[in-house]
């Protein structure tokens, strides 16, 4: 146990008092007063930094009261000094206050008149605690519904009767009028809250003051009080009930800074914590706004302190939405309303009357998207975290405006941004993220699509459906953007490739039907993917799907016939070659076989059969012979199907029967582009001289296929490559073995082609011990040919100088008609 010993002078002077115990002897620090006190209570236990609380103790302050009289000047005060016991005097226990007695005689009160000398006054505490009733903490502290209907509707006209706010109520703003009407209901929520707080408004003490026949109790000054007043000196740079919520930062930073880390010990300080940050945060927001309408960018490290600010004090969002323009459309009310702290409703509706919001220029790339929408941001996906904790008032109406307020904000800002797929970290990737949230999802999906609509952002409304599982939505939607409706962000590139895999995905027979189709009259070579693909989840058969195209895509029938036909090539031609190298290793007949053919068909004389037709009218009834056979037309099919199946690896299978395949390996050669390997095949390994031709002319394209019709124009070489090939074509036959079957090819080949041989370049390549007269036509053609380019060139010539001519005369007519000039010499 300790003591508390006063020591003094005279009553004018400084006393000091000493803390002892027991044995005498000083346990803590002195402390200083300003005169000797009269009389003097402590109260508190007093906070020891080197000792822990027990649990379910709390740590209370310890004050020493000292009544004494005081000079202020040439004046005697008599009055209360109050400091702190329980702290070292450089730890902030000299710090003092002081209450003027004076100030409290009830004449003074009553009168107005200059306080008089107060008589002798005592203080002590008494064995039994009193409750004292505070009405101010109710006041703060109690519920009330805070109007926002009234609060916009009052400020100012637009020319129509209403203000712009309410004139765009029924557009966007979904907040009802019977909001402002007061209900039997509010009436006994107002009642309720009344009762609930008075019982917060009562404070214990038992500390009696007194002076003549007056008598008080002496109670601490709650947290609630005290921050509050400090709040309004911060609220306004001048005073009274009107005054312009004009807030000091600098003090409001320094209360909040006083709060950081401070736990509620009671009741009454959990609220009135709650109270003080939020009302605490909400003018640090309100100088954002305010600056902002200026046209003012505020510093980082004001916005940061903003930021949490918010997040300590946890405002219900849908009033910093409320002080927002654009934002404050997406609050939605209970039908209760929002229910909030009265000091801090009215703070709000007197801001929300003195300033009109709606005059703030909305434009991002300024100070309103760089002062406040990031804030706004950060706090409603803090807020968004909080689905589903259970314990949040109007949780429907909070988390539904949070949702279409994160939306709308979000594509203000990502309307900034360039077209085309989202970047990691990029807003483009928070509006995505927040569409495909399924885990707490959008809570207002109505007006998310309307939203969405409204800022033509199509390809996110895609995935906001798809996060609810709306596929055929998801596929309606793509196909608005595929058929030339704007979609803003321009994130949805190779679209009818992400229909076609999403359809293949599907398990829905009819939408795979309606869309799959849809695809096939769009783009039928992809379309028709759809209704091929082995891994699609709905399995067509052939029949089916080609009825279904000729019912709705009859353009794509072809396309996927082709695409069959090409999808099984490579398993035909496995399963055919496998038939034919099977045989030929098996069989030495077969192998004999096929050389001997090669040998008759070389004895033919001509004219004769293409090879081709040769062993199709000389087959023999063997499954391998027909399997070749079907090797070799799908082998030499079109360039569409050859593109399908693996040259090099046919080739490395064939490569130990290339006397006996020799067709086989013209046709690879010409897939490899070695083209003069297949010409010196066709030419000495077949003697098959019309096929060899035929290859000059179509560039190695189906030549073995038997099928008849126009080819592709870009399957056809152009006029140069089909003169190289000829020319590589001339030199095979000239060394053709047998003299009369070179100089017939050779001849036949000039007088036929000779349009695609130079003539220079052929006299140089014929033999000397040649007559003149077996290439006399091709040279009379090429002769006449020339002559006939020349004399095209000399008639072109003159055309030109004629025209030359022309302009010649009227340039002069057009001279003389003008007449001279005369210029000024510089």
């Amino acid at each position: 146990m300790e003591f508390l010993v006063t020591i003094g002078t005279t009553p004018d002077e400084p006393g000091v008092g000493m803390f002892v115990n027991h044995d005498g002897d000083v346990v803590r620090g002195t402390m200083k007063f300003s005169s000797y006190p009269e009389a003097l209570v402590l109260d508190g236990e007093g906070i020891d930094p080197s000792s822990s609380l027990k649990s379910g103790e709390v740590a209370e302050e310890g004050y020493v009261l000292a009544v004494m009289e005081k000079k202020m000047g040439e004046v005697t005060q008599k009055g209360i000094e109050i400091q702190r016991w329980d702290l070292d005097p450089s730890d902030g226990g000299a710090m003092k206050q002081w209450v003027d007695l004076d100030r409290l005689n009830k004449h003074t009160v009553e009168t107005g008149e200059d306080p008089r000398p107060a008589p002798r006054a005592g203080i002590r505490t008494v064995v039994t605690r009193n409750e004292v009733m505070l009405p101010d903490i109710s006041k703060k502290l109690r519920l009330r519904r805070l109007n926002l209907y009234k609060s916009m509707d009052t400020d100012t006209d637009t020319g129509t009767g209403t203000s712009s706010l309410v004139a765009s109520k029924n557009k966007s703003l979904r907040l009802s009028k019977k909001d402002a009407v007061t209900t039997e209901v509010e009436i006994n929520r107002n009642r309720e809250e009344e009762s609930f707080t008075l019982r917060l408004s009562k404070i214990h003490t038992r500390t009696i003051l007194w002076s003549a026949d007056q008598v008080w109790w002496t109670i601490r000054t709650p947290l609630i009080i005290r921050l509050d007043a400090e709040i309004e000196l911060a609220t306004s740079t001048s005073t009274g009930d009107h005054a312009t919520i004009e807030p000091d930062r600098r003090q409001i930073e320094q209360i909040i800074n006083t709060l950081r880390g401070a736990e509620a010990r009671d009741e009454v300080e959990f609220f009135s914590l709650s109270y003080i940050r939020q009302k605490a945060s909400l003018l640090l927001l309100m100088d954002l706004i305010i600056r902002t309408s200026s046209g003012l960018v505020v510093f980082d490290h004001e916005k940061r302190a903003t930021a949490n600010a918010l997040e300590e004090g946890a405002v219900d969002p849908r009033v910093v939405l409320a002080l927002l323009p654009i934002l404050q459309e997406e609050v939605l009310e209970s039908p209760g309303g929002i229910w909030i702290q009265e000091g801090v409703r009215v703070l709000i509706e007197a801001f929300l009357q003195q300033h009109d919001i709606s005059q703030i220029p909305h434009i991002v790339r300024g100070p309103f998207g760089d002062n406040l929408l990031q804030i706004v941001k950060r706090y409603l996906f803090i807020w968004r975290r909080k689905k589903g904790f259970g314990s949040i008032a109007d949780e429907e109406q909070v988390f539904q405006t949070v949702d279409a307020a994160l939306l709308r904000l979000l594509l203000l800002l990502d309307s900034q941004s360039p077209r085309g797929p989202a970047a990691a970290g990029s807003v483009r990737a928070e509006l995505n993220g927040i569409v495909d949230d399924r885990e707490h999802g959008i809570a207002c999906f109505d007006r998310a699509v309307e939203l969405l609509e409204g800022s033509k952002r199509l390809y996110v409304l895609s995935r906001l459906y798809q996060s609810r599982r709306l596929y055929a939505k998801v596929l309606a939607t793509w196909r608005r953007i595929i058929d030339g409706e704007p979609d803003e962000g321009g994130e949805f590139t190779d679209g009818e490739q992400e229909v076609r895999k999403y359809l293949i995905k599907m398990r829905d027979v009819d939408i795979v039907e309606e869309y799959g189709a849809w695809l096939a009259n769009r783009n039928p070579r992809l379309g028709v993917q759809v209704f091929a693909d082995d891994n699609s989840r709905v399995k067509f058969q052939p029949a089916q799907a080609e009825v279904l195209l000729k019912n709705r895509a009859p353009g794509a029938v072809k396309y996927y016939l082709e695409h069959l036909l090409t999808q099984y090539a490579n398993d035909l031609i496995t399963f055919y070659l496998d038939t034919v190298l099977d045989e030929l290793g098996s069989n030495s007949d077969a192998r004999s076989m096929l050389l001997q053919t090669y040998e008759s068909y070389r004895a033919l004389r001509p004219p004769k059969p293409t090879y081709r037709q040769f062993i199709t009218e000389n087959a023999i009834n063997a499954d391998w012979w027909q399997n070749r056979l079907r090797l070799l037309q799908l082998l030499g099919g079109s360039q569409h199907v050859a593109s399908q199946y693996d040259v090099p690896a046919i080739l490395a299978r064939l490569a130990p029967y290339e006397q006996e395949l020799v067709p086989e390996m013209i046709i690879l050669s010409g897939r490899q582009g070695r083209h003069e390997e297949a010409l010196r095949l066709l030419t000495h390994g077949l003697g098959d001289f019309d096929t060899a031709i035929r290859y000059c002319l179509l560039g190695g394209s189906s030549i073995f296929h038997p099928g008849s019709g126009l080819l592709p124009k870009d399957s056809i070489p152009s006029t140069e490559e089909q003169a190289t090939l000829f020319g590589h074509l001339l030199h095979e036959f000239l060394r053709i073995e047998d003299l009369g079957d070179r100089i017939e090819r050779v001849c036949e080949l000039l007088e036929r082609f000779g349009g695609w041989f130079d003539l220079a370049g052929v006299l140089s390549l014929i033999p000397d011990s040649w007559s003149i007269e077996l290439v006399s036509e091709f040279i009379i053609s090429a002769l006449r040919r020339l002559v006939r380019e020349r004399s095209e060139t000399m008639v072109v010539k003159a055309l030109s100088g004629a025209q030359s001519l022309r302009a010649n005369a009227d340039f002069i007519d057009k001279t003389e008609t003008l007449g001279p000039t005369v210029e000024a010499a510089r």
